[in-house]
């Protein structure tokens, strides 16, 4: 896999999404179901949603029914967030099952797919702090501010993503190898969760 590829369907899907620009649109997901691309686009897509949702939530005059209605939405929303990632993780482990592991080799304590949530995230924050960057209606002072933020964002995207194809190299080079850990949220289970299953 080609990281600079991955960058790619983030931004298609940070496009399609703001053509609507919606929390309730559909997404335009056009990549073979079970493919990595299409994991990766629906993985955007869920983050793009949910950056719209935390946004709407933090309107201080929003009701507060449906701000309760919103964070559900966002809790929800993390979860599948998690799920998708670790269905991810699962790719990526299929993908290397084969790879003869040497004997010094050694793993990283971020899986894969964590490390393409951070990126996904963060090319969210380069189309966000681009159009602030570029806001008519914003001072030459923002306008500025911004500009210096969106450097360190494009630098950050530099460096994660020649760290994330690295790993992925080298894992397929057999010199590092996937130690995944379930992140097992409790929050969302009524097994779990005391207000959950006090409450039934």
């Amino acid at each position: 896999m080609q990281i600079d590829n991955a960058i790619h369907i983030f931004q298609q899907a940070i496009i399609d999404y703001h053509e609507t620009d919606s929390v309730d649109s559909e997404d335009r997901n056009s990549y073979d179901a079970g493919s990595l691309e299409h994991l990766l686009y629906l993985k955007n897509w869920i983050d793009t949603v949910q950056w719209h949702l935390e946004d709407i939530i933090r309107n201080p005059s929003i009701d507060p029914v449906e701000a309760l209605t919103i964070k559900r939405r966002i809790d929800a929303s993390n979860q599948r967030r998690t799920d998708l990632v670790e269905y991810i993780d699962s790719w990526f482990l299929e993908e290397y099952k084969n790879v003869k592991v040497l004997a010094e080799a050694t793993y990283n304590t971020e899986s894969p797919a964590w490390a393409i949530d951070r990126l996904s995230i963060l090319e969210l924050k380069i189309y966000h702090m681009q159009i602030e960057s570029m806001r008519p209606d914003a001072s030459e002072e923002h306008r500025k501010a911004c500009e210096t933020k969106l450097d360190t964002l494009l630098q950050q995207r530099a460096d994660l993503s020649n760290a994330i194809q690295q790993l992925l190299d080298d894992i397929a080079a057999g010199k590092k190898f996937m130690k995944v850990y379930k992140q097992m949220k409790m929050y969302n289970d009524e097994s779990l969760n005391p207000v959950l299953y006090q409450n039934k």
